[in-house]
């Protein structure tokens, strides 16, 4: 990912230059037009007060999800903020664990550090990690995006998310739409794309240099993470091997998987076995797949244990913040060191990790064919709580997009995503 570090030096570079010159000139960001910065900029803000919005007054299940016209909108606060008018939204499951209070604790020290003393009311809250949509505001220090530049992002979970008409984000949490996506389409990768980069570079180790013929083994590839984490790793050149369900064979040897097991089945683990070792297992699952999982990878080859499921925030929810976070460093200490003692294998924890440099580079592989979308259901924003009972029952084969402003054009581009890639299964 060295052309992603590169870039991200050249926009926080150029950024600090224009505000010591105190200029408008204009800024090019590598793979996107140039754009003006614009310090007053039409707003919907100046034309009404309140937008339309999901929210939740408690945590719960899917009844405390609340309709509401009164949700005031999202002022730019910062010179370095920009606002979003929202075209589409997913949901992941990050969004049902926050319905029901997952993470509260680390999440409300985020927003407000005054809620270690228990003032702190983080309600009405939005949910919703990914967008797709249009700038309409910027803030006076805004150079690289200007209003109407069409733009995705994957939204920090402490700030409030993409069920709603408009979101305010820095400019440093954004990135300009892939020019080949829809709003719907492109609404379905910033939350997976996020998660998985920083699961597969920062955690295991892999980039576009390194991954040639390296072996990977994903648990669970048939959800969001899994079947972008697919395409990423044989855009790099690497072997994968994924586990799935049956029915979801089709899909994800569409999107380029070597080898598929059914995890169904009840010799899985033996034919993982005869496949011989992985260099990097992404973990999905979690549960018992790590007892079985840390004994496919290569011993005293630098391979990674790398795996999204970990007890950080369920700790620090029903521990505290203090023993929560001791007990979670604790356990994760111990299981590095025995790993490393007994097989020299790393064991790691990742964690979605939002990064509008990291969606520029995402930006360019869809542009260039390298990753598809996979929108498997779509909802209108008047049944958001439908999308959510949908996402939450049976395995997902892609993501579940909400359309937050109807677009026919939107509408019917996306819904030939997923038989697109099935066909390509075909022709593979």
């Amino acid at each position: 990912m060295g052309s992603v570090r590169a870039m991200a030096s050249t926009r926080l570079l150029g950024f600090i230059n224009a505000k010591a010159a105190c200029s408008t000139k204009t800024l090019a960001r590598a793979g996107c037009r140039l754009s003006s910065k614009r310090n007053v900029c039409s707003s919907p803000s100046r034309l009404q007060s309140s937008m339309q919005a999901w929210v939740i007054d408690q945590y719960g299940t899917n009844g405390v999800l609340r309709y509401t016209e009164e949700i005031s909108i999202p002022t730019i606060n910062f010179a370095s903020e920009v606002m979003i008018k929202v075209n589409a939204a997913s949901l992941n499951p990050l969004d049902v664990s926050m319905r029901g209070g997952y993470g509260a604790t680390l999440l409300n020290i985020r927003r407000d550090p005054s809620s270690l003393m228990g003032n702190y009311n983080e309600f009405p809250l939005i949910l919703g990690r990914d967008l797709s949509g249009v700038v309409v505001d910027c803030g006076s220090g805004v150079t690289h995006f200007s209003p109407g530049d069409e733009v995705w992002a994957a939204i920090p979970p402490w700030k409030q998310g993409s069920l709603a008409e408009f979101v305010t984000l820095t400019e440093y949490e954004v990135s300009h739409k892939p020019k080949s996506l829809s709003h719907i389409e492109a609404a379905s990768i910033p939350y997976v794309a996020s998660t998985a980069l920083s699961a597969l570079v920062n955690a295991g180790g892999l980039c576009r240099e390194n991954s040639s013929n390296k072996r990977v083994l994903i648990t669970g590839a048939s959800g969001g993470v899994g079947t972008f984490s697919i395409q990423l790793l044989k855009a790099w050149g690497a072997h994968v091997t994924v586990t799935c369900s049956q029915n979801a064979e089709g899909l994800v040897r569409g999107l380029g998987a070597d080898e598929v097991v059914d995890y169904t089945a009840g010799d899985a683990v033996e034919k993982l076995e005869m496949m011989g070792k992985f260099d990097v297992i992404l973990d999905n699952v979690g549960g018992d797949s790590e007892q079985w999982a840390v004994g496919l990878l290569k011993p005293w080859s630098g391979a990674k244990y790398v795996t999204l499921v970990s007890p950080l925030l369920l700790n620090t929810d029903s521990m505290g913040l203090l023993d929560g976070a001791f007990h979670a460093g604790f356990t994760l200490h111990n299981k590095a060191i025995q790993n490393i003692l007994s097989s020299g294998i790393f064991y790691r924890w990742a964690f979605y990790a939002p990064d509008g440099f990291v969606l520029d580079e995402v930006s360019k592989l869809v542009d260039a064919g390298k990753i598809l979308p996979v929108v498997e259901a779509q909802f209108p924003f008047t049944q958001v709580p439908q999308a959510f009972q949908k996402f939450e029952h049976g395995h997902a084969r892609g993501k579940t997009v909400v359309r937050v402003a109807e677009e026919e054009d939107d509408w019917a581009e996306a819904s030939d995503s997923e038989q697109e890639v099935q066909e390509t299964g075909q022709q593979n």
